[in-house]
């Protein structure tokens, strides 16, 4: 049995590696900051427009965390790529026959990128705040107040959950391209679309991404008929499903 140690190391070294799950990264911090930070300028200049219709008070927090949507896409990418690139190549034979147990290859590889997905996310949402309250001016706000701190980290729980739960689905799938065309379409056109048909929406409320996004708002809305943190557990619910069944497939069939 290979050391864990060195597991982890090899995991490490396959993502480091690779262009681009270096670049979805990078593109995940870039969309997330530039986006909340021209989102946060534009509602301080017409400021009286953009809430004069608004039934909700105004949430400075999830103002400049706006570009979390388009964020996470990007992280979903990468979650997809780090996985799936070993499934194109053909490195998973040479992963599989290194680690022949499959529990700690997959341990190992969910760590490193659960890690890296936790620490790129939580670099991310912060700068993404303290930018976005800057360009907000008078109407910002700062992480002493109520339930700030809490909205922003949970922004980066948010990411890495969907970052595992793609990891899951690709495991699962084992394939890099069914693995983005089905989640890019989900997370992007059908989860919104259902979440405003009638009927459907309450359904629609429980998928990972519209559970997980009220991790990220200071005041509770009715697309939420729950909590923050019952959100973020939702959106975990789902990642953990994902683990569970990539698990079962990499444990029960060949690479």
């Amino acid at each position: 049995m290979a050391a864990l140690p060195a597991v982890l190391q090899s995991e490490w070294t396959k993502v480091r590696t690779i262009r681009s799950t270096v670049w979805t990264l990078v593109a995940t911090f870039l969309v997330v900051v530039v986006m909340g930070f021209v989102i946060s300028l534009l509602t301080r200049l017409n400021f009286v427009q953009f809430t004069e219709h608004n039934r909700n008070p105004f949430d400075p927090t999830t103002t400049s965390l706006a570009g979390i949507t388009l964020g996470a896409l990007a992280i979903v990418v990468f979650g997809v790529l780090a996985v799936g690139n070993e499934y194109a190549s053909g490195m998973i034979r040479v992963s599989l026959a290194a680690v022949p147990q499959r529990g700690p290859l997959m341990g190992a590889k969910t760590a490193v990128l659960g890690v890296l997905a936790l620490l790129v996310s939580l670099a991310t949402v912060f700068a993404a705040f303290f930018l976005g309250q800057a360009a907000l001016g008078q109407y910002n706000t700062d992480l002493g107040q109520p339930d700030v701190l809490r909205a922003v980290f949970g922004a980066a729980c948010y990411l890495t959950l969907l970052c595992l739960f793609s990891i899951g689905v690709t495991m699962m799938l084992r394939n890099q391209v069914l693995s983005l065309g089905i989640l890019v379409p989900f997370l992007l056109l059908v989860s919104p679309i259902l979440s405003i048909v009638p009927k459907v929406e309450n359904v629609a409320r429980y998928f990972p991404d519209r559970a997980g996004s009220a991790a990220f708002q200071v005041h509770q809305t009715s697309d939420h008929p729950y909590g923050p943190w019952t959100g973020l557990a939702i959106c975990a619910a789902w990642a953990a499903a994902a683990l569970l069944g990539g698990y079962l497939v990499l444990k029960r069939r060949d690479a």
